[in-house]
């Protein structure tokens, strides 16, 4: 039975995460990145790669620090801001690659690349622990636009594919996710300001997501009678 204080089940509400469980976790591939570099145990590295490898592949049941944090250090200290978890995975994804990179390069006898990929990585999950900056996903949103599937590539919005468009001169067109932090303090803002507004649950309209480019949500638009897009809010 989930703790009463959770809004989103850690293990079934995968498109979300507390944004503090992808800190705890950096906290961790810190600590085996520089204890690998320090000590000379490229098995830290190796073993922090597998970690996260089993986690991206089977999910956060399987993931210790993730078990860790749902488990022990959530249900204490309550819930978080629940956000996008697709970006914090990119950036498993980066640190699996980087600190298989390391142990093997160590192995084959490249002991000072090894370590200076180990350290890179010591350095970036420690600056992403403490500060809550992630360069993976910064480096998410960044490919995402690359791959044209960001909403700053439509300057427009088909008004046929939103249900209830209240064609008014100006309309707010809201991506959301019922349970993403950021998108219910957006539907309050939204709400008092009283704009025309019609809103897309990414969840139930996968196929609308995919096709304005969301990468992230709240993507939240002002369009004018006639679907062409005036302003991006967020």
């Amino acid at each position: 039975m989930q703790p009463p204080h959770r809004t989103a089940d850690p293990y079934a509400d995968t498109d979300v995460i507390d944004e503090r469980a992808p800190r705890a976790n950096q906290s961790v591939v810190f600590a085996f990145a520089l204890a690998g570099a320090v000590f000379g145990w490229p098995l830290a590295w190796a073993l922090m790669a597998l970690q996260l490898l089993v986690g991206l592949t089977f999910g956060r049941r399987y993931c210790l620090s993730c078990l860790a944090y749902f488990e022990l250090i959530q249900p204490r200290i309550g819930e978080g801001r629940l956000e996008d978890s697709r970006p914090p995975r990119l950036a498993n994804q980066m640190g699996f690659v980087f600190l298989t990179a390391a142990s093997v390069s160590w192995w084959l006898g490249a002991e000072t690349l090894g370590t200076v990929l180990a350290v890179l990585v010591a350095a970036l999950a420690l600056l992403a622990a403490v500060t809550g900056f992630c360069t993976g996903c910064e480096l998410y949103k960044l490919s995402a636009r690359l791959r044209g599937i960001s909403a700053r590539h439509h300057d427009r919005i088909e008004v046929g594919d939103l249900d209830g468009f209240p064609a008014a001169d100006r309309n707010i067109v809201q991506f959301t996710h019922p349970i993403c932090s950021d998108c219910r303090e957006w539907d309050d803002r939204l709400a008092a300001a009283g704009t025309p507004r019609v809103t897309i649950d990414v969840r139930e309209s996968p196929g609308l997501a995919e096709k304005y480019g969301i990468a992230v949500v709240p993507t939240i638009f002002a369009v004018d009678r006639e679907g062409a897009v005036i302003e991006r809010l967020a």
